[in-house]
Formats: structure tokens, sequence, C-alpha cells
């Protein structure tokens, strides 16, 4: 039902019969902490991603074969941009644990700055800026779903996502992360 909520509360709405629903939803709340093997969001630069700020995350497939995602921030640095992307592995003790931006026509070139596989079509960017309390919404819908490869992370970055050739994708240093089941 929290899901439902966050959903409705966000503008995703859904049409059709009960058994017409996405069959996979993603949904994570956390705080973020420092690393430990049971944190869901790890922040590895506490003064730019405070301990104890709040994240959410949705993840919904469309019906017409899409996926939107939702990031919710509270208790970030005020009026301040971050980048922010899906990751393919979980959050580990070190910001590259992560691993790379989810693709899905994975770039064979990594990391990825190629602008035809790093770009908001390819992949879910989730740029923000903070408010002057640190709040933050934004959402990514793309036109596919994940299949058998998933994303399990998104990665706030120390700024907005570059779109230039040779830095596309790129968004400076990996500042928190969270764990997400997409």
């Amino acid at each position: 039902m929290k899901t439902l909520a966050v959903a409705v509360a966000t503008g995703l709405v859904f049409t059709g019969t009960a058994h017409a629903e996405p069959s996979r939803v993603a949904h994570t709340s956390a705080k973020f902490e420092s690393y430990s093997a049971t944190a869901e969001a790890v922040t590895y630069d506490a003064a730019k991603v405070p301990t104890g700020a709040k994240v959410h995350v949705l993840g919904v497939p469309t019906p017409n074969g899409g996926t939107t995602v939702v990031l919710l921030l509270k208790g970030l640095l005020p009026d301040r941009a971050y980048g922010a992307h899906a990751h393919v592995k979980k959050c580990g003790a070190a910001p590259a644990d992560s691993g790379p931006h989810y693709q899905n026509v994975v770039d064979p070139k990594q990391p990825s700055v190629d602008p035809a596989y790093a770009n908001p079509r390819n992949e879910i960017w989730l740029d923000v800026h903070t408010d002057k309390h640190g709040f933050a919404f934004t959402k990514s819908t793309v036109d596919w779903q994940f299949t058998d490869r998933h994303a399990q992370s998104v990665v706030l970055h120390n700024e907005h996502t570059h779109t230039g050739p040779g830095e596309a994708g790129t968004a400076g240093p990996r500042l928190a992360c969270v764990n997400v089941a997409f």
C-alpha cells in the first residue's frame, strides 16, 4: 500500500484491469549512513550527503512497456545540484563498487562516455537540484523495461550529468549510493 501511495503522490497513474498491473515494482526508503553490510543507503561523503538524510526510490514498469523511476531526497545540502543514475551493482564499501551506469543497450567500451550510449534514453538519469531546505524530487521515464538484467542501485554524484562527446554520462565523484532491486 505504501508503494501505491508514493505512486499516486508522484503522479504515476495506471489504467486498465487488475491483471494488467506492472509485474515488478522496486521501492526503497532509507537513511544514508556509513557503510555496513546491512546498510541500504551509504554516504561516501558526509559533508555533501549527510548521515541521516533520507532517500526514497520507486521504479515502476509502465503498462506501455516503459519504466518510470522516481527519486525523492530530504536532508541534503540546500540549493545544490547532484547527478544521479541507476547503476548495475549494489552499493559497497567503496564508491566504485556499484559498477557502471545501467544501460539498456550496453556500450562495449566501458566506462561509457559515448553519447550514443550514455544518454537519458538509454540510461536512468535522475539529476536534481535541492531547494533551500535540502529537498529534491525528480523522475525519469524511459521507453524500455528491465529484463533479465536489472539495475541494483542509484548513485548520487557530485554534479549534474555531462552530455558532450568524451564526457557523456559523467557527473563527478560518487557521493552516495542506495540499493534498489529494480
